[in-house]
């Protein structure tokens, strides 16, 4: 059993949920998996069915639901404790690897299938034959879509792996990396406009 809670600590946690659900919809989430999820993280240790639900005010069905889903996604862990009939859970701790597992779950259900739409309407051209100029020029504006996206999971998968806490100074270098180019570019749109009065 966890020991009592003080008042600041509860109010911290059950505000950590309200913001972690309200979150959910921009994470890909729905907001009581997002709910559960966060009341699994903030706790120390792992919480049986029966809480999760008194805790979120959320039924059996619901819960049962959302935790599958977790589980599915590897945020959430079932744990078994000698001597007990019921099933606990438990979050991953290790904010880059929460990070890390919902980038490639959103990739997955949602930039992969798009991707393989647009290949679709390709094919339809190169079933069809291009008609018109018109038709050319669309079927170029989509074949660099799907560039892109191409582009974002080859990028995303050769990421990942180094999004992790001991890889916290590379990252920080490459982020710093990026923020010099940018103000290099910055610049250099300030000083033309300068030199063309001149």
């Amino acid at each position: 059993m966890s020991s009592p809670k003080s008042t600041s600590h509860q109010q911290a946690i059950d505000q950590f949920v309200l913001l972690w659900g309200e979150m959910a919809s921009a994470w890909g989430i729905n907001k009581t998996m997002a709910q559960i999820h966060a009341l699994l993280y903030a706790e120390a240790k792992p919480l049986d069915t029966d809480t999760i639900m008194s805790q979120l005010s959320i039924s059996r069905g619901n819960a049962n639901m959302n935790l599958r889903s977790l589980m599915q996604w590897q945020l959430v862990q079932k744990v078994h404790f000698k001597g007990e009939r019921k099933d606990f859970y438990t979050a991953e701790k290790d904010v880059w690897n929460i990070v890390a597992i919902i980038v490639h779950e959103r990739q997955q259900r949602e930039i992969a299938p798009i991707k393989e739409n647009l290949a679709e309407c390709i094919h339809v051209f190169e079933e069809e034959g291009v008609q018109s100029e018109e038709e050319k020029e669309f079927k170029e504006r989509i074949e660099q879509f799907v560039e892109l996206l191409e582009m974002f999971d080859r990028f995303t998968k050769a990421m990942l792996p180094y999004i992790n806490k001991k890889n916290l100074t590379f990252l920080k270098h490459l982020v710093k990396l990026a923020e010099a180019h940018q103000t290099l570019k910055g610049s250099k749109k300030e000083t033309k406009p300068k030199a063309e009065n001149e």
